[in-house]
């Protein structure tokens, strides 16, 4: 009798954790490059996005949720050129933040410029960024990147 318990016990418990073991990605990252002439090129940061789930804009006010935000390596091989360009995002006020953000859904490319000190380089980075959905936001991700230029 109370193996059996002890059985039925430990199979809810592997069952209950499966459950919340389900992870969520409804934010998809694709990285890619162009070159524009031999001095310069193009990163290309492309956020996919499950429906119904959003990105912020990488310029949000202070105390507003977390922006999307780019770094890069550094490197000897190139030099950053502006800052990272988006698209017009979509606005909307958001009571829990009490302020009007910018955000994106759906499909959003993010572009870089950079110019070359050499033809072939790899530009590594890392985008942070918060999906949400209308009942809930994830914690903060960071997806780490390379992308060569040839």
């Amino acid at each position: 009798m109370m193996k059996n318990f002890l059985l039925a016990a430990f199979i809810s418990l592997i069952a209950a954790t499966g459950v919340s073991a389900q992870i969520v990605k409804p934010v998809k990252w694709q990285f890619g490059a162009k070159k524009i002439n031999k001095d310069e090129a193009v990163i290309f940061m492309k956020a996919t996005l499950e429906n119904g789930w959003h990105i912020y804009s990488q310029h949000v006010d202070e105390g507003g949720p977390i922006k999307t935000s780019f770094t890069f390596t550094p490197s000897g091989d190139f030099t950053l050129v502006g800052k990272t360009a988006e698209p017009k995002p979509k606005v909307k006020h958001e009571e829990v933040f009490n302020m009007d953000v910018g955000y994106f859904d759906k499909e959003v490319v993010f572009q870089q410029k950079v110019k070359l000190k050499k033809g072939e380089t790899t530009v590594k980075g890392a985008v942070e960024y918060m999906a949400c959905d209308a009942s809930q936001c994830l914690p903060p991700d960071e997806i780490p990147f390379a992308v060569a230029i040839k």
